[in-house]
């Protein structure tokens, strides 16, 4: 199937599935030590990685879900990260949801849904 293309794929998963002009990159969390500001900051990192690989940016995010161990404990760390990289003119849709996590270190998980650039000059284009 040469128009779903799928990247560093495992037998449980593919971390990155691009099809069309749409990518899909699986659950992301961190293997940082610290707190979830830190942990967050990384994750988001490594999206950034993602996405470029992709030939997309956060400038191109649709959907994002993010998965926290603790909510109450870990919402406004989680967010100060989030406010330092996500664009102000680029918002996508997003969910925040407890959950349990796979490995007790964990404190965030984050899967996002992004378009490709074009391949004509421009930029993201918001209404807000």
């Amino acid at each position: 199937m040469t128009d779903i293309v799928r990247r560093e794929s495992n037998e449980r998963l593919s971390r990155v599935v691009i099809h069309g002009d749409t990518v899909y990159v699986a659950g992301v969390t961190s293997n940082a030590a610290g707190g979830i500001t830190e942990q967050t900051r990384d994750v988001l990192k490594k999206i950034d990685g993602y996405l470029a690989q992709a030939k997309s940016d956060k400038s191109r995010l649709l959907s994002v879900q993010i998965w926290l161990k603790d909510i109450e404990r870990d919402f406004d760390g989680m967010n100060a990260a989030w406010a330092e990289w996500v664009p102000a003119n680029a918002m996508p849709t997003r969910a925040t949801c407890e959950a349990k996590l796979a490995a007790p270190a964990l404190l965030v998980e984050i899967i996002v849904t992004a378009a490709r650039r074009p391949k004509y000059p421009g930029g993201p284009m918001s209404e807000a």
